[in-house]
C-alpha cells in the first residue's frame, strides 16, 4: 500500500470501510464459534448421560431435536442479520465502493446448517407431474418475495436484496422493466388488483407504489430444458458469480415512486392491496402494520398489538380482511369490514416465529413458521388448527392455489413441497445438482391462469423458477 496512486483522503475513507466490513464479520464469526461451542458442549452433555452420539450425529434421538432447533434459530438469525445489515449498509455508504451490498449470506452456509437434518420424506414425485420449465436470472443477490400480476399482461414481480424489483417476460425469462427506487433491500412485492402498478416493501423504512408498462415479447420455440439438465457438471457459487454477468443489460429502469408511504420507525417487510385496491397495509419490525390510503398517502390506521417484529402480512382476496404474522409466534386477524368496528383475534398455536400467513378462498388461513410446522385454520374456529404439517426443516412464504387449494411449502433447506388442506403429503419439487434452488427458499406463488407454468419459487441463489405442476395428476397420485 505504500505505492498507492490513490489520494490519501480516498484511500482513508476506503481503508475506514474495509474496517467496517472486516468488524462486522468478526462479529458474525465469533458468534459462530460461540454457538459451535454450544452444540459441542450439547453433545458432552448428553453423551455424559449415556445417549450414543456416533461421532456428532445429529438426526438421532434428542440430539436431533435440540441441534435442529439451534440450527432454525441460526438460519433465522441470519436472515434476520441479513436484512437489517442490508438497508443498514444503505444509509452508511451510500454511493461507495462495493454500493450497499456488502456480503451475501448465500454464499456462506455455516457449518451445513440445516444439511444436518436429515428429510424423512418419500422419493420425489416423478418429474412428468413437476417439471422445471423456466429460470428467472438477473438479480445480483437473494431474492425474497414474488408474485404474478392479477391483470393482462401477466408477467412475475420479484423482489430482491439488491435493492431492485424487477418484472420478467413468464414465457421468455426476459427482464420487461427494473423498479431501483428503493434505498434498501426490497422485502416484498404485490401487484394491484386492477390496475398497472405495483407495492413493493423495503428496509428503507417505506413502501412504494410505482406505475408500470411492458410489452412482452415475441413468443420463443420452447427450450429444451432436459437437454441443459443433462449437462456434466455441478452447480456452485462460480455459477452464481458467472449469473450476475448474464443479467438484464437493456431492461428499462424506473426510479422515482408514483406513492411513497413513509409512517415505520423499523425495515418494512411486507406489503398488500387490500380489497377494491384504495387502500394497503403495511409490516414492519418496529412491531406495528399501517393501513394506508393510496390516493392520499395518508395513515388511515396504525395496528399494534404484536410483541416483536411483524414478518408478513395478508389481505383477503373478497373481504375487507388482514392477517400479520410476527417473530412472537402468533399471528392475527384484523377485520375491517364493519367501518365502525375493527376487531382482532389472535391465533397461537407456532413454537417460533410465523414467517407467514395467507388466506385461502373460503374460510380458511393457513400458516407457516420457523417451528418447521404449517398449520391450517378456519376462520369460524380459531382455538385449534383443523390440520398440522410437520417438517424438517422452517418454512418461509407459503401460498395456496386458488382452485385445487394446494399448499406449496418453500423451504430453508433448498426443498419445495406441495401438501393439501388435510396436510397430506402431494409431491416435493425435483432438486439436484443440476436443478433447483441451490440456496434458501424464500418464497412460492402459485398462477392457475397460465397452464404452461403455473407455480413460481425464488430464493437465496438469486434466481426465480417457473415450474409446471399437473395438478390432475398429482391429486391423481394421491
Amino acid at each position: 500500500m505504500e505505492d498507492s496512486k490513490l489520494p490519501m483522503a480516498l484511500r482513508s475513507n476506503l481503508l475506514d470501510l474495509f474496517g467496517q466490513i472486516e468488524r462486522e464479520f468478526e462479529n458474525l464469526y465469533i458468534e459462530n464459534l460461540e454457538l459451535r461451542r454450544e452444540i459441542e458442549s450439547l453433545n458432552e452433555r448428553l453423551a455424559g448421560e449415556g445417549q450414543t452420539v456416533d461421532g456428532g450425529d445429529l438426526t438421532k434421538g434428542a440430539l436431533k431435536t435440540k441441534a435442529s432447533h439451534s440450527t432454525s434459530q441460526l438460519s433465522q438469525k441470519l436472515k434476520t442479520t441479513y436484512k437489517a445489515s442490508t438497508s443498514k449498509r444503505s444509509n452508511s455508504f451510500p454511493g461507495k465502493v462495493g454500493g450497499p451490498r456488502n456480503f451475501n449470506v448465500g454464499n456462506w452456509e455455516l457449518w451445513g446448517g440445516d444439511s444436518w437434518i436429515v428429510s424423512s420424506f418419500k422419493a420425489t414425485t416423478s418429474r412428468a407431474v413437476c417439471q422445471l420449465v423456466k429460470e428467472y436470472v438477473g438479480h445480483r443477490d437473494g431474492i425474497w418475495d414474488l408474485a404474478v400480476t392479477r391483470i393482462q399482461p401477466l408477467v412475475l414481480g420479484t423482489a430482491s436484496a439488491d435493492h431492485c424489483s424487477m418484472l420478467w417476460s413468464i414465457e421468455t425469462g426476459k427482464c420487461l422493466l427494473k423498479y431501483a427506487g428503493h434505498a434498501g433491500s426490497v422485502n416484498s412485492i404485490k401487484f394491484h388488483p386492477t390496475e398497472q402498478m405495483a407495492l413493493t416493501a423495503s428496509g428503507d423504512q417505506t413502501a412504494h407504489i410505482w406505475r408500470y408498462m411492458v410489452q412482452l415479447p415475441l413468443p420463443q420455440p420452447p427450450a429444451d430444458i432436459s437437454a441443459s439438465l443433462d449437462d456434466d457438471g455441478d452447480f456452485s457459487d462460480k455459477d452464481e458469480a458467472d449469473g450476475e454477468a448474464e443479467g438484464p443489460s437493456e431492461c428499462p429502469t424506473i426510479r422515482v415512486a408514483t406513492t411513497t408511504l413513509k409512517s415505520h420507525q423499523g425495515v418494512v417487510i411486507a406489503a398488500d392491496w387490500l380489497v377494491g385496491g384504495k387502500q394497503v397495509v403495511t409490516a414492519s419490525w418496529d412491531r406495528a402494520a399501517n393501513l394506508y390510503d393510496v390516493e392520499t398517502s395518508e395513515l388511515v390506521h396504525t395496528l399494534t398489538g404484536h410483541d416483536q417484529e411483524l414478518t408478513h402480512c395478508c389481505t383477503h382476496p373478497t373481504q375487507r380482511l388482514v392477517v400479520t404474522s410476527s417473530r412472537d409466534t402468533t399471528f392475527r386477524l384484523w377485520d375491517f369490514r364493519d367501518p365502525s368496528i375493527h376487531s382482532v383475534n389472535v391465533f397461537q398455536g407456532h413454537t417460533d416465529t410465523v414467517t407467514s400467513a395467507v388466506f385461502t378462498v373460503g374460510d380458511n388461513v393457513v400458516s407457516g413458521s420457523d417451528d418447521r410446522t404449517v398449520k391450517v385454520w378456519d376462520l369460524k374456529n380459531m382455538r385449534s388448527p383443523i390440520a398440522t404439517i410437520r417438517t424438517d426443516s422452517a418454512v418461509n412464504r407459503i401460498s395456496v392455489s386458488a382452485n385445487q387449494r394446494i399448499i406449496a411449502l418453500p423451504h430453508d433447506n433448498r426443498q419445495v413441497r406441495l401438501f393439501d388442506m388435510n396436510g397430506v403429503r402431494l409431491a416435493r419439487l425435483p432438486r439436484s445438482n443440476r436443478q433447483g434452488h441451490r440456496r434458501m427458499v424464500c418464497c412460492s406463488a402459485w398462477n392457475e391462469e397460465n397452464q404452461a407454468c403455473n407455480l413460481f419459487t425464488c430464493g437465496f441463489d438469486r434466481q426465480a423458477i417457473g415450474w409446471n405442476i399437473n395438478i390432475p395428476a398429482l391429486l391423481q397420485e394421491k
